[in-house]
């Protein structure tokens, strides 16, 4: 993996987020020049911010909406590969703000491609969508890539309104080798150094942290739980494959955890109980005008016969990986930087032992 990043040019947008900010510390670790375009610092405490990643990168505060700035920044750093993260990320947030929502996520990819278009070198991007760009019927198997598009809540209609124009510029504009473009749909990421709002592990560590208990929101709703790494080594993976293969190009895929790996919010809230000490909840009613879905997994199969991709990290691996990291953030027993990349190069042995 190392041979393909080492020494080239890899915009990220979207990078001082929690994936966003993961994948600037592995792209750093395997030897890139990371040019990274965000507005802000999304939370406070900030993963981005604890490790410093911005002494190490190109860091430019741009809004992807901005389609002038994006395109200069195209232009002056002619990136050898482009993994498009930036997006407001958040189903609750979306209610409050669905203007935000639907210009970030829709206006944002369509900057990013017509950034692309106007490149003049050879460039392989992945544009990172979601789980919930499926049109979801609450039904009990996992989507598949052919499944309709669709969403009812603004978050999810805006991460399928990017899917639709996605495609249609791969087949208007991207058909020449030159430009590669692949889609990639992840579940429910955790992992260390999150402090979202209104996402279950890091409302259940920001209260746990200071001894509170925690208000969980539909405890029997289920998800495709996966640790970060997976989906992160999974958006290298079809990049890498994507440099070697140009009949993936336009296709999307799926980067989910088996089917027995869905598991509710109460096994996940009662599997981190296990290793934090004292630990409390209440239950809240949703709203109903709040949709949020009960029943949500992806079939990524296709990931695992295209691009020979697959998890390598069950749901307790998963769990005691997010908590080892909060605790030692916490404990301060070892330095965050270091422990982070002690975290990716164990995850990294454990892709070569099953290899």
């Amino acid at each position: 993996m190392k041979k393909f990043f080492k020494n080239k040019t890899i915009i990220v947008t979207g990078h001082t987020g929690f994936k966003g900010s993961w994948l600037t510390l592995v792209l750093i670790n395997l030897g890139a020049r990371v040019i990274g375009i965000s507005n802000k610092i999304p939370t406070k405490p900030s993963f981005f911010e604890i490790l410093k990643l911005q002494k190490k990168i190109i860091d430019l505060r741009e809004d992807i909406r901005d389609l002038k700035k994006i395109k200069n920044i195209f232009k002056k750093y002619k990136p050898n590969y482009v993994f498009h993260l930036a997006a407001q990320s958040l189903v609750k947030k979306s209610f409050k703000e669905p203007f935000y929502t639907f210009s970030t996520n829709f206006i944002g990819t369509l900057n990013v491609l017509e950034s692309l278009r106007a490149l003049k070198n050879e460039c392989v991007s992945v544009i990172i969508t979601s789980d919930k760009s499926y049109k979801n019927f609450e039904i009990d198997r996992g989507y598949r890539e052919t499944d309709i598009l669709g969403g009812e809540d603004p978050y999810s209609a805006s991460k399928g309104s990017a899917e639709l124009v996605i495609q249609s510029y791969c087949k208007s504009f991207f058909k020449d080798k030159k430009k590669k473009i692949g889609v990639a749909r992840a579940g429910n990421v955790i992992g260390g150094g999150d402090w979202s709002e209104d996402r279950l592990v890091p409302d259940c560590i920001k209260s746990w942290a200071r001894n509170k208990k925690v208000t969980l929101r539909n405890p029997t709703s289920t998800r495709p739980w996966q640790h970060v790494f997976e989906a992160i080594f999974g958006y290298l993976t079809l990049a890498i494959k994507l440099k070697k293969n140009h009949k993936l190009h336009g296709e999307a895929f799926n980067f989910g955890p088996d089917n027995k790996e869905n598991k509710s919010v109460l096994n996940v809230v009662l599997e981190m109980k296990k290793l934090w000490q004292a630990v409390s909840w209440t239950i809240k009613k949703v709203k109903k005008a709040e949709h949020e879905s009960k029943l949500l997994k992806l079939n990524s199969n296709k990931a695992r016969v295209k691009l020979n991709w697959k998890n390598n990290l069950n749901f307790r691996e998963s769990i005691k990986m997010t908590i080892d990291w909060y605790k030692n953030f916490y404990e301060k027993k070892e330095k965050n930087f270091l422990f982070s990349i002690n975290q990716i190069s164990n995850f990294q042995k454990k892709i070569k032992s099953k290899l």
